[in-house]
This record gives C-alpha cells, structure tokens and sequence, in this order.
C-alpha cells in the first residue's frame, strides 16, 4: 500500500492511522538525511515510540528523547561496537552450528520459528550472559509470551486496562510480572557474581558502565533495556535471516555462488546478500518522529504534532536508486556501494539501531553455517508474502521448507571481520 501511495502522490504524503493519527511519509534521501542529522530538538523519536512504553518501560532508548535519552545511548553504545561485536561471534557461530545439527532429511521447518529459537538463545548468551539451558528454557516461555503479546493496539490507552485475564490489559500484565520477576533475578544474580567485571556479556557490561556523572544504571534502566534488546534484536534479526533464506532458496545461481564463497573463506558476497536482504526485506518499514513545533520537510511546511515517517521501505526501491529495485541482487552491493541514506534498514543519526552491526554479523554467520551443509527446498511454490504483523513486516507462512539433505563435516571456512560499515552508529 505504501509503494502504491509512493507512485501515485510522490516522495511526500499524508497518510492518517487510526490511534496514530496525522503522518506524513517521506521517501526522499536528502529530506531524511536532514531529519536524522540536523537539528533534533524539535523532534521526539521516543515520544512517536511511546506506545512501546507499557512493555518495553520508562527508561527504555526507544521511548526516550532528549538527555535522557543520550545519557541511555552512550552507556549502551561500546558493548556493541568493533572488538564486542568480533567476541560476539564465536557464540553465534555456536549456537548457529548446534541448530543445524538438529536438522535431518525428511524434516519439515518453518525458518521464521527456528530462527526465532535461534536468536533468542544468541540474545541470551551475548546479552544476558544466560548459558544454562534450563534458565534459557525460562527466559524463553516469558519473555517469549511477551513479545507474543505486543500489538499496534498498545497505541490504544483503554486496550492497557487490566479487565481481567482474558483481556489484553490483564494478559499483557501478567506476562510482564512473571517475565519481570526472571530479569529482576538475572540481574541481581549477575551483580553478586564475583567475576563481574571480568565478564564479556552484555548485562554484566552495563552493570559496570557509568555515565559522565560516575552513575550507574539502576535495575529498573537495566530490565527496560533488556527488554528492549530482546524486542528489537531477537524477533527482528530472525526475520531477516527467514527472509535471506526464502531470497536465496529460490535462485539457484546466487545460492550456488554464496555457497561458493562460503566455503572458500571470501566474505564480500555473504555480507553483500545480507545487505541486499536488508533492502529489499526490511524488517521496518519506516522510522517516526513527532514535530514539536513547525517544520519544513522536503520543502512542505508541516505543523507541531505531525509525526514524519522517514520512509525505508520507499527509499530502498526507489529507481534511481537501485536498479531494477524489486530483483534480488547482491552483487549490486559489491559493484555499486549504496549511498549515505539510500540504505536505512537501521535507521540513522543518534536512533540508529545501537545493535545494527550485531544484527547483520548474526545475519550472516547463520548463513555461512547453514548453507554449505544442508540443502533446503521451499514447501510453498511462490515467494512468502510480505505481512505486517505487530509493528514488524515479516513473512506471511514463516517460509517453511524440507529437509532434502544435510552434510556432515567440519566448520567452514571462516576470514571475517564485522561487516564493513556496520560497527558504529552515526
């Protein structure tokens, strides 16, 4: 509907939600530059996120603007920059191969779920610093039945109402308490370990960071960070990695050539389909922001309450940007670097997603796992349709596939440092 909208009205245009209000999209790069780059004080990203709030809490990066928000980002930043990233590795090249391992001819997946399973114990390790399969197990069932919970219907205040256990208010309430109570005990377990400061996990990072004013996080800012590692680091890259595979499941000649690659130690090809996944699937649609006072955006003057959607679905199929944008073409990120603000799937400037270069290390690491050992065949004859469900588009039928054959062998070949480009936020 939106690249609809985008031909028909241009790279500026109104579009009113129901319990979001008045918005304006806008698909042109050098009007979204100015908006992440330039002058952020009279746009809220934390308020356009605040219906996140009931779930992912006050204190979260996502629903904060301002100092406080800056305060938050510069203690979350450096656990998820250059060498972090690089020790982040070996762990999802663990848990990638210990998936792959399951898997046996004649078995019917659905990518989406196991990626799912796949991601949260990454997040689990790298974050949590949670190895024991047991707390992983629990960990799983309730932070799981949270997320499984969220809905754009948060945007609703009346929807938070606890009416009892079968409304959403009352569902949603209690899933939080009992996954609160398991981060609470995390966290308190991590800050009586004796080795903390020796520790390379996430959680056990934070809990030594301080701030410009020498203090530390307090356990509330902990959990609703937590959370909102998990929310946007765990759901999001699963369902970039089912949509890597149903892109590379269904041509022959680029599944050959990354495999190729792959097993021959070169990483240019494998981080260049996991950046043309990125584009051509990306897992949000747009970014928001809300004007506190007027604005001129892409030369229209737009009033204080408007939320601007900086929009990366438009911008990534846009013509004379990419050519022939809706084909599935790596190569086009060896050849033809994209440009600054032609390729958003983390969004920009100070909210550029904190776990970006994460995100796409973990991308691909489960490819190069995956692709040389087993031979997987789609179970559907099309491509998955693209669904928005939550606040995420995914996969319709979270591609699932067959079994066809599975090799057994030794690691494969591995020279990669993180994804070019990817490490620092801008």
């Amino acid at each position: 509907m939106l690249r609809r909208w985008h031909r028909r009205y241009g790279d500026v245009f109104t579009v009113r939600l129901l319990g979001f209000g008045t918005g304006v999209y806008v698909a042109e790069p050098q009007a979204i530059r100015e908006l992440f780059t330039g002058d952020q004080s009279d746009l809220l990203a934390g308020e356009a996120n605040s219906f996140l709030e009931p779930v992912l809490g006050r204190h979260s990066v996502l629903v904060l603007d301002g100092p406080e928000h800056l305060r938050q980002r510069r203690l979350l930043l450096p656990p998820f920059q250059g060498s972090r990233v690089a020790a982040f590795r070996e762990t999802v090249r663990d848990v990638a191969a210990r998936e792959v391992d399951r898997w046996h001819p004649g078995d019917r997946l659905v990518l989406r779920a196991r990626m799912r399973e796949l991601t949260f114990e990454v997040i689990c390790r790298a974050v949590f610093g949670v190895t024991e399969p047991s707390r992983v197990k629990r960990l799983r069932r309730a932070l799981g039945a949270v997320i499984d919970t969220t809905s754009p219907a948060l945007a609703i205040p009346a929807l938070h109402a606890d009416l009892g256990r079968f409304s959403p208010g009352g569902k949603l309430a209690r899933r939080l308490h009992a996954a609160d109570a398991l981060l609470y005990e995390e966290i308190a377990r991590r800050r009586a370990e004796p080795d903390l400061a020796e520790r390379s996990d996430v959680l056990s990072l934070l809990l030594c960071a301080r701030d410009e004013d020498g203090r530390a996080m307090t356990d509330a800012e902990l959990r609703d960070e937590l959370f909102t590692m998990l929310a946007a680091g765990h759901e999001t890259t699963a369902t970039g990695l089912a949509f890597a595979f149903d892109l590379l499941l269904r041509r022959p000649a680029e599944l050959a050539r990354v495999r190729a690659a792959i097993e021959a130690g070169q990483d240019a090809y494998l981080d260049a389909v996991t950046k043309e996944t990125l584009r051509l699937r990306p897992v949000i649609d747009a970014a928001e922001r809300t004007l506190t006072r007027p604005r001129t955006v892409a030369g229209y003057e737009l009033p204080a309450g408007v939320k601007v959607y900086p929009g990366i679905a438009l911008v990534h199929y846009r013509p004379d940007l990419y050519r022939q944008p809706e084909e599935f073409r790596p190569e086009r990120f060896i050849d033809e670097q994209a440009e600054s603000y032609t390729w958003l799937p983390f969004g920009g400037g100070i909210r550029r997603c904190i776990g970006a270069a994460l995100a796409q290390m973990e991308i691909a690491e489960v490819l190069r796992a995956a692709i040389p050992r087993v031979d997987l065949r789609p179970l559907r004859t099309t491509e998955d349709p693209v669904v928005l469900r939550g606040i995420t588009l995914v996969p319709k039928h979270g591609v699932p596939v067959s079994v066809e054959r599975v090799r057994r062998g030794g690691p494969v070949p591995v020279s990669a440092p993180a994804p070019s480009g990817a490490a620092t936020a801008t």
